[in-house]
């Protein structure tokens, strides 16, 4: 395995944009495993359309959808099935699908290989909810950054809005504390601290100062 930067945490703590200036300061590749996930949700929100709970699908119909997905990741692009579904994988709909399905053992399980397959081809930072936990146990370096959910809904909010999206400040609050429900909660690989994984709370940090403190503890333990 070549060297990861594991990076988890909750919805709206700036991993997803931490992560990719870390991956450009350090020459790494960035894998967004969140839209890896999103991508799965995808698929099912097309072939199930008329789901709204899809924990009512038993893991053997999840399990046998999975075997047509054909996901392919590259330049921080999800494709599925030839498709650059990066776009549409982020409607908030979808979130609130992915939420769902990445409880089931069978997509985590469908979705390890390829996440550390990456690592095995180039020197990376991985973003998620368990890619210090699970996905990269060993990974070189781990950091886990938080927020309160009032600011991770504020910044989740700016975002929708900024992309064209409704939704009120109290539905993006609302949306933040069930996914952490969901996320901390689950049976399988559940969002959490790992014991050596370097914890920073983002809440009064600037972007800039969140890369910082990343970037000089690299250095330090390098």
């Amino acid at each position: 395995m070549k060297k990861v930067v594991a990076i988890d945490g909750p919805s709206g703590a700036g991993k997803s944009t931490v992560s990719k200036e870390i991956a450009k300061a350090l020459g790494f590749q960035y894998l967004d495993t969140g839209a890896l996930y999103r991508a799965v949700a995808y698929y099912f929100s097309i072939k199930f359309n008329y789901i709204d709970d899809f924990s009512l699908l038993t893991e053997q119909e999840i399990e046998e959808e999975l075997k047509n997905i054909k996901i392919h990741y590259k330049n921080g692009r999800v494709f599925l099935s030839g498709e650059d579904v990066s776009d549409f994988i982020r409607d908030p709909k979808i979130g609130e699908i992915t939420s769902q399905l990445s409880t089931q053992k069978v997509v985590r399980d469908f979705l390890m290989p390829l996440q550390r397959s990456f690592a095995e081809k180039v020197d990376i930072v991985a973003e998620g909810r368990d890619m210090t936990t699970v996905v990269f146990p060993d990974a070189w370096k781990k950091f886990y950054l938080d927020a309160s959910p009032q600011v991770r809904a504020k910044r989740r909010f700016e975002q929708l809005i900024e992309s064209g999206k409704k939704i009120t400040f109290e539905e993006a609050l609302r949306d933040v504390i069930e996914r952490d429900k969901r996320d901390c909660s689950r049976e399988n690989a559940p969002l959490r601290i790992s014991k050596d994984a370097f914890y920073i709370d983002t809440s009064e940090l600037t972007l800039q100062e969140v890369i910082s403190i990343v970037l000089k503890k690299v250095a330090e333990d390098a």
